[in-house]
C-alpha cells in the first residue's frame, strides 16, 4: 500500500489507440480541408475562373482562412471551435456561387462547398473526440484524488 500522503499514481491514458488515432485523422483532416480552401480561394480569383481578367482582388478573401492555420497546426482547441464557425461564411459564398454562376465557377464553387463541409466535419468531431477523452481522464484523477482522500482521513461516522 503506498505511503497516505503520496500523490496518486496516474493512470495510464483512458484513450485507446484507435480514438487517438481518429483524433490525428480528423486534426489533418482539418489543415488539409483548409489548405484546400486556401489554394482553391486563390487559384480560383487570381487564374481558374476570376471575376476580371488578370485576377481579382476577391483573392484576399483567403486571408481570413490563413490566421488559424498556425492554431490547428498547434492542435489549439479553441482554434477548432471558431473555425467551426468561420467557415460557414465560405460555404454560404459557395453554395450562391455555386447556385448562380455557371461552368467552371460553379464547378469551383461546389468544390468549396464540399471543402467547407469537410473542415466543418473534422472540426466538430475533433474537439468532441478531445472533450470525450479530457472527461474521462478528469474522471479517472477525480476518483483517484477522492480515494486518497478517504484513505488519508478518518471516517467522520466511525463511532
Amino acid at each position: 500500500m503506498p505511503p497516505l500522503n503520496a500523490p496518486p499514481t496516474p493512470s495510464p491514458s483512458p484513450v485507446p489507440p484507435v480514438a487517438a488515432a481518429a483524433v490525428r485523422f480528423t486534426r489533418w483532416l482539418a489543415v488539409g480541408s483548409l489548405l484546400g480552401l486556401i489554394v482553391l480561394g486563390l487559384a480560383w480569383e487570381l487564374w481558374l475562373a476570376p471575376l476580371r481578367d488578370g485576377g481579382s482582388w476577391w483573392a484576399l478573401k483567403v486571408l481570413p482562412l490563413a490566421v488559424p492555420l498556425a492554431g490547428l497546426l498547434k492542435n489549439r482547441m479553441y482554434t477548432y471551435r471558431w473555425v467551426s464557425l468561420l467557415v460557414w461564411l465560405y460555404f454560404t459564398e459557395g453554395a450562391v456561387r455555386a447556385t448562380s454562376e455557371s461552368g467552371l465557377s460553379a464547378l469551383l464553387a461546389l468544390l468549396q462547398v464540399l471543402l467547407c463541409v469537410s473542415l466543418f466535419i473534422a472540426c466538430a468531431l475533433h474537439v468532441r473526440m478531445r472533450l470525450r477523452a479530457a472527461g474521462k481522464e478528469a474522471v479517472a484523477a477525480d476518483v483517484a484524488s477522492a480515494t486518497a482522500a478517504a484513505q488519508a482521513s478518518p471516517s467522520s461516522t466511525a463511532p
